[in-house]
This record gives structure tokens, C-alpha cells and sequence, in this order.
């Protein structure tokens, strides 16, 4: 298993447009509200950093739980965080805490990730 320790975390930041919307409303073909960031704009965000930083490149999702107490909005910069919690390196286990929000601070979205590191480069 890859080196990795509890505490360990990365971080990226981004902020959508309107055009991240409708490009999403495409893909998806789902309408979507005019200013709020789709939930699953957010947790793409968290998959990104799961498959290229933190374990990185060969991670496999296992199970995720996401929840959303306030609706992230088009302008916001957003940050999306995850920390390892949790190792469990007989199973090639990882439990990650993920957190999203706001410039203020303010948590648009939060829940856990576990993933299989076998196979990270």
C-alpha cells in the first residue's frame, strides 16, 4: 500500500459559471436551477481529487455519502477537501472525510468516501 497517513489531505478550488450549468443541463438533460451548482457538480469535485490526487491515479470508489445543507451558488468560489480518517491497509481500505464550501466558509456540501487503493500508482 502507498504511503498514506491519517490527516492527510488535498484541496482544489473552482467556481462555476453559468456555462458549467448548461453544459451540465446538456449532458444530463435535466433542467437545473438557474443559479444554484447541481449537487453533482459538487461531488465531481471530490471525484477529482480522489482519482488524481489524494490516494490518486488507480483509486476505486467503493461507497459514498454526500449531504447538502445549503445550496452552493454560480460565482461561489468553492474549495472541496478530502482527509483521510480512516486506513485499513489489510484491505487496501481508505475512509476519507469530504468537505465543500464556500469563501465564507460555509459548508455546501460534507459527507465520507471509501475507496480501494490497490491499485493507486
Amino acid at each position: 500500500m502507498k504511503q498514506f497517513e491519517v490527516g492527510q489531505t488535498a484541496a482544489i478550488q473552482r467556481t462555476f459559471d453559468q456555462k458549467d450549468l448548461a453544459e451540465y443541463a446538456a449532458l444530463a438533460d435535466a433542467a437545473t436551477a438557474s443559479r444554484v451548482v447541481p449537487a453533482p457538480l459538487l461531488g465531481g469535485m471530490f471525484s477529482y481529487l480522489l482519482g488524481t490526487q489524494l490516494p490518486g491515479r488507480g483509486t476505486n470508489y467503493l461507497k459514498q455519502h454526500l449531504e447538502y445543507p445549503q445550496p452552493a451558488f454560480v460565482g461561489d468560489e468553492l474549495t472541496a477537501t478530502v482527509e483521510i480518517v480512516r486506513l485499513r491497509p489489510d484491505k487496501d481500505l481508505v475512509n476519507l472525510r469530504t468537505v465543500c464550501a464556500n469563501a465564507r466558509g460555509e459548508i455546501v456540501c460534507q459527507g465520507e468516501a471509501l475507496v480501494l487503493v490497490k491499485d493507486v500508482e
